[in-house]
């Protein structure tokens, strides 16, 4: 099978405006979390001490910062005070990051791998962290949620027949059939083509294939395909004939769960008859070549626990592997990028500015180029604020004159019952428009009327 246009053709640029220009080293923007804005950063330039806060402000139970003469346990060469009730010692001494790339809010730190509760970052006063999204629902805060949800007194059999009815006769139900794929999980649309070909004798996407056409056509078709296949299916044909699409491959496995990852591995040899991981080799080299073996592996830690003293260690390595030699060592980035956990990867991309007087990502701009730069970036930004990443592609994948449909439906589709919702709120905060806004001036017809459905509009 294969779809229109697919994989797209371009891809995506770094983040706008990480980090602000001119001013990697101040932490963090104004008008943030209460910390006045001192030109230069923390610790205001030629001088020893930092600025009393307002009486009350910043973080819950701070009656104040402390007035000007320095923060105890943090030296006054640089760093930034420590948050009330944080812990001192190696690696301590900064508030938990509360914002992601160049400003963008990032949430409290989740089990990404099982999608499981929020972790409060360590040092709060009670446990409780201020909100980092201020007016979302603290439900919306906690856990990534999708704007998919199975729908309750489901009947595979009922919704089979509507399918038949929109389809039969002269010409196509189109609504009918939005009205059945948008407001189903994956699990049960799956249930209604066994239904369907019980009921009728028919292969449900066949059908589908003969009544439908073009971008509406290929997402209702990715809407159809198990979750680990349509992910399988995505790498077979970004590798498939000539040229290969790397920033589909990066987007897929650079995101995903080791359990995830392992199963689209299998599913890839399954359905395919091929293995990923030559493919890989066979489509790639060098560097970029090694990061996605490394990722193909499925084997990142993913204990939540966080180890500061080793985020400070491998900060360090990694400088002395970037920044702090001249060339790159570019096996020590793979090696800490590709194995640490993605809470353990945050605590060192603090740990890192602290140490670089410089934020990870933009040492990466300066260390490396194209796809492994890329890779690199998505892992590291993934770390920071996955919604935020899946935001970004979005949006150029809309921006400007055309649109990247593959892309638009292939994130739309796999994110729609997992973090959608926090994707569509990173989306309006990043670019000051909703996501269905965007989509409905970039598409038009079935195609725009399913895809605001499934975003929930």
């Amino acid at each position: 099978m294969a779809y229109p246009g697919y994989p797209p053709s371009d891809g995506y640029p770094a983040f706008p405006g990480y980090p602000p220009t001119g001013q990697e080293s101040v932490y963090p923007p104004a008008g943030q979390y209460s910390y006045p804005a001192v030109p230069g950063g923390y610790p205001p330039a030629g001088g020893g001490t930092y600025p009393a806060a307002p009486p009350n402000a910043g973080y819950p139970g701070a009656a104040a910062y402390p007035a000007p003469g320095g923060y105890p346990g943090v030296p006054q060469a640089g760093g930034m005070p420590p948050y009330p009730g944080a812990p001192t010692g190696p690696g301590f001494g900064v508030p938990p990051a509360g914002l992601g790339f160049g400003g963008y809010p990032q949430p409290p730190a989740q089990n990404y791998a099982g999608g499981g509760p929020a972790q409060i970052p360590v040092g709060y006063p009670g446990g409780q962290a201020p909100s980092p999204m201020p007016g979302l629902p603290a439900a919306v805060v906690q856990g990534t949620q999708g704007t998919i949800q199975a729908a309750s007194n489901f009947d595979a059999g009922r919704d089979a027949e509507i399918l038949r009815k929109a389809m039969k006769g002269f010409g196509t139900d189109e609504q009918a059939i939005i009205n059945v794929v948008a407001n189903r999980s994956n699990d049960q649309r799956q249930k209604i083509k066994a239904a369907f070909k019980t009921m009728y004798g028919k292969d449900l996407i066949k059908d589908l294939k003969s009544e439908l056409s073009g971008n509406v056509e290929e997402l209702i078709l990715a809407l159809f395909m198990p979750s680990t296949y349509y992910d399988a299916w995505s790498l077979r044909h970004a590798m498939k004939g000539p040229g290969t699409q790397e920033r589909v491959l990066i987007e897929i496995l650079c995101t995903r769960t080791n359990q995830e990852i392992r199963e689209i591995v299998n599913c890839y040899k399954s359905e395919f008859g091929r293995d990923i991981e030559q493919d890989i080799r066979a489509d790639t080299s060098g560097h970029f070549e090694r990061l996605l073996v490394s990722m193909c592996q499925g084997n990142r830690d993913e204990n939540q626990t966080v180890d500061y003293q080793k985020a400070q260690e491998d900060a360090q390595r990694l400088y002395q592997a970037g920044e702090g030699k001249l060339g790159t060592d570019e096996s020590c980035f793979n090696m800490v990028l590709a194995s640490r956990s993605f809470p353990q990867l945050k605590a060192t991309v603090e740990a890192y500015s602290r140490i670089a007087n410089r934020d990870l990502l933009s040492s990466i701009d300066r260390e490396f180029s194209g796809n492994v730069e890329r890779g690199l970036k998505t892992i590291l930004q993934c770390a920071l604020n996955r919604p935020a990443f899946f935001a970004e592609r979005l949006y150029y994948a809309m921006k400007g004159a055309g649109t990247d449909d593959s892309t638009l439906i292939r994130i739309i589709v796999t994110r729609s019952e997992i973090d959608l919702v926090q994707i569509k709120q990173m989306f309006t905060q990043m670019y000051q428009k909703t996501l269905a806004t965007m989509i409905a001036s970039d598409t038009s017809g079935d195609y725009r009327r399913l895809l605001l459905a499934i975003v929930g509009q």
